[in-house]
């Protein structure tokens, strides 16, 4: 069997989760803890396993492109979209990473779900995430993208509300389904301009780029990137993401780290064409992905919960993705999407570990001094931290690293001076979400807190995650906080092993940008951008590890003892109104909120009434009025008497002679 003939069978990839999926959730009830989560890890693990094999597979033939077609998905005259799998450097990167990170998740979730009444189910939630994941990455044609683009969104839902008898867990399922579709209309929207402009939805299409007008391709590009902007949570539609923290642990790093919010930057890249083309659509995709960074980043920075500060987090790295394609540095975004799903991924399953050890509680102003209690995630999590913040060696360093340097020498200086500005925002809010939760003093009993509520236990309607504004609530602990299992440690430490090494992938030197020298057939069309110098390129690196380190040493002299009271923050004191604002998140939900119960609700309810009641039900009623009118007429003609019709007919005979004798004289 030759290299072609290998990738041939590359729909085993996103077969076997969506196996495991149809066989946890037809069967599930009869497959017990915790075998139902080992098959769902299992299945991951071979598709990880046989992702390996189409990279080297791959790696044997030129060009480095190969498409396998499965049948024919909708056959309709001239337009053919057939099901298939696109084998290129770029789909085969989404599919290791998301298969690798995701079969550590399920590994963790085996722990962490154990004794839900809905175990085998959640598994074949997640498998069936995973699935949809790679039938997006691995579609030869934007239709076969789109279905794994909204079968992620379903998944979404059906996962962030998994805990659906808490009011706000369901909730925030609807709110991210909601509010992804608005993105989604116009992704549809520029499926159908492209097969208008260019008869088809193949991604050979976007070999015909140059040949659209500027106009037609900024149409394309920026409705692409409004459902990227759905997608990966950029502004003005990153309000669902904080919400999802409703869910399981697991849940939020799988979202975060392997699937979902990364499709958003996949199709920015894999459409790039249409931007390169426009150059417009580039700009706005730039401005939105650094002004999102920034404001994600300050947001982060008061927020309570230890998943919320994590959702803000990755909001905010997402926009230095979208920085990266909006100035042509596709590579370096993605190469951050992947270093980021290392250290997010370590994040959010220890964020995970310690609401497992501290009896589901979130709230990091009543922790404190956890690293005794918990040394393995700690040990993890702190590893984690310094990669998000930018630190060399660490993975997060060289790929955040290269986007700034890459803005830099493109000459978009404003941008850059973002960027940098941000950076400083990423080692002040971490670190005070490590401070807060591992180090300074213990705040999760009396007498430090002994005025607080404590969490209610077993109450299935309690609300969580906490957000900002909520009063600080103890945990309610029968004894001290506790390790979690292996189970679940051991994927934390793994994660947190390719935070620390992962810029390997890419190194700044020649002969080591393995990552870029892999990616370059798929942006081969795409102008490179040079570094003005060696020395230039060290200085820069210098400024932003400096801001970094900046951001990390105000956090540490705020938090460093941690906090005298759980309801007084040293920062939110001294940022006073401005502080309220950044924690509401400029009361974005709070605007949104008040816009649709009013002027949207009184705007529809005038729809209502004046067009849909009394144009389109005007009109469609007056029809059958006109019509039941004439027939009542008509049926009056209708006496069934003899002599009525005889004098009709008379009448009509008297009638038609009286018109030709007109018409011949």
């Amino acid at each position: 069997m030759d290299a072609r003939d290998l990738l041939d069978t590359i729909w085993i990839v996103p077969t076997l989760p969506l196996v495991g999926s149809s066989v946890l959730l037809l069967f599930g009830k009869r497959i017990r803890e915790p075998v139902a989560g080992w098959i769902a890890s299992g299945l991951v693990g071979l598709s990880f396993a046989w992702s390996i094999v189409m990279f080297f597979a791959l790696r044997d033939i030129e060009p480095r492109e190969h498409v396998s077609t499965l049948w024919n998905l909708v056959p309709a005259g001239g337009f053919q979209v057939s099901l298939g799998y696109l084998a290129d450097p770029l789909s085969i990167t989404f599919a290791m990473f998301v298969t690798g990170v995701a079969t550590l998740i399920h590994v963790y979730s085996i722990g962490y779900m154990h004794g839900d009444p809905r175990y085998s189910r959640f598994f074949g939630y997640l498998n069936l995430f995973v699935a949809s994941m790679l039938v997006l990455v691995l579609g030869d044609s934007f239709l076969v993208t789109f279905v794994g683009w909204e079968g992620v969104g379903v998944c979404s839902y059906l996962l962030v509300s998994f805990w659906f008898e808490r009011p706000a867990a369901a909730l925030g399922g609807k709110k991210a389904f909601v509010t992804t579709r608005v993105g989604d209309f116009g992704f549809m929207l520029a499926m159908f301009l492209i097969f208008e402009k260019l008869r088809t939805l193949d991604y050979s299409a976007l070999g015909q780029a140059e040949s659209l007008s500027k106009e037609a391709a900024t149409g394309i590009a920026l409705l692409l990137f409004l459902g990227a902007i759905g997608k990966s949570a950029q502004f003005p539609l990153h309000v669902w993401l904080p919400d999802a923290m409703e869910g399981p642990t697991p849940v939020s790093a799988l979202i975060h780290a392997a699937t979902m919010v990364t499709a958003g930057v996949f199709i920015v890249a894999r459409a790039h064409p249409f931007f390169e083309r426009s150059g417009s659509a580039m700009t706005v995709v730039a401005w939105i992905g650094v002004g999102t960074a920034l404001l994600a980043g300050t947001i982060a920075l008061l927020q309570p919960d230890i998943k919320r500060v994590l959702a803000y987090s990755t909001i905010s790295q997402l926009g230095y993705m979208f920085l990266a394609c909006g100035v042509g540095a596709y590579s370096a975004a993605i190469f951050m999407v992947i270093t980021h799903a290392f250290y997010k991924g370590t994040l959010f399953l220890g964020a995970g570990s310690v609401i497992h050890g501290t009896g589901d509680h979130q709230d990091i102003r009543t922790m404190g001094a956890l690293r005794k209690f918990l040394p393995l995630t700690a040990g993890g999590f702190i590893l984690a931290w310094l990669a998000i913040a930018g630190m060399p060696p660490f993975a997060g360093f060289w790929s955040k690293d290269e986007i700034l340097a890459e803005t830099f020498s493109a000459h978009d200086y404003p941008l850059w001076i973002i960027g940098v500005a941000a950076a400083g925002l990423t080692g002040m809010y971490m670190t005070r979400e490590v401070w807060l939760t591992f180090f300074g003093n213990e705040r999760f009993r009396a007498p430090v807190a002994e005025e607080l509520a404590v969490d209610p236990v077993g109450d299935v309607t309690h609300t969580a995650t906490v957000p900002f504004g909520d009063e600080p609530r103890l945990p309610a602990l029968e004894h001290d906080p506790h390790e979690s299992p292996r189970v679940m440690t051991g994927p934390i430490l793994v994660l947190a092993t390719l935070a620390v090494i992962g810029g390997v992938l890419n190194l700044p030197f020649i002969g080591l940008e393995f990552l870029t020298e892999w990616l370059e057939p798929v942006f081969e069309d795409v102008p490179e951008i040079h570094p003005n110098s060696f020395i230039g390129g060290v200085a820069l690196s210098a400024l932003s590890v400096t801001l970094g380190l900046t951001g990390i040493l105000v956090a540490y002299s705020l938090y460093r003892r941690g906090l005298r009271r759980p309801s007084e923050d040293p920062a939110l004191v001294r940022l006073g109104v401005v502080g309220r604002v950044l924690g509401h998140a400029y009361y974005f939900d709070e605007a949104i909120a008040k816009l649709v119960a009013g002027p949207v609700t009184r705007g529809a309810d005038w729809l209502d009434r004046t067009f849909d009641a009394g144009i389109i039900d005007g009109a469609v009623n007056g029809v059958g009025r006109l019509f039941r009118n004439l027939g009542g007429g008509l049926r009056r003609a209708q006496t069934g008497l003899v002599r009525n019709y005889a004098l009709g007919v008379v009448v009509g005979a008297v009638g038609l002679l009286l018109f030709m004798l007109v018409r011949g004289a």
